[in-house]
């Protein structure tokens, strides 16, 4: 399957910014580059590249969804409910817990964006 270039515009701001970014904030990155394109333009090209497993959609906690990029391998999130914070976890950190559910239930887990919400030290540390 080709590529268009919103799709390769959409993955080289995510690679760049290695950040959460939600669909208006890569449009308003996206329209300086390519003036033309429209807001529906983008989702549909960001609903394309999660399908194709090249990025990730999730649930920050923000409102909105969040893409990031997936070529850095597999990791997952802690996020704090308090303040925002994110805390990135390596994919090994929880491989066992995968493996151990998936035995356990007969279950083939798909998921490559596990974010657990919680309490940061520093927060707990407020109270």
């Amino acid at each position: 399957m080709r590529t268009s270039s919103v799709e390769l515009v959409i993955l080289e701001i995510l690679g760049h910014e290695h950040a959460h970014l939600t669909s208006l904030e890569i449009y308003e990155l996206i329209r300086s580059r390519l003036p033309a394109v429209n807001q529906s333009t983008v989702y549909r090209a960001l609903e394309r590249l999660a399908n194709q497993g090249k990025i990730s959609v999730s649930d920050m906690g923000q409102g909105s969804a969040v893409y990031e990029t997936v070529t850095d391998g597999m990791h997952h999130h802690l996020v704090c409910h308090e303040c925002g914070r994110v805390i990135t976890l390596d994919h090994k950190d929880v491989s066992d817990f995968f493996n151990r559910l998936q035995k356990n239930n007969h279950f083939e887990i798909i998921t490559n964006h596990l974010i657990l919400f919680g309490i940061c030290e520093q927060c707990q540390n407020k109270e």
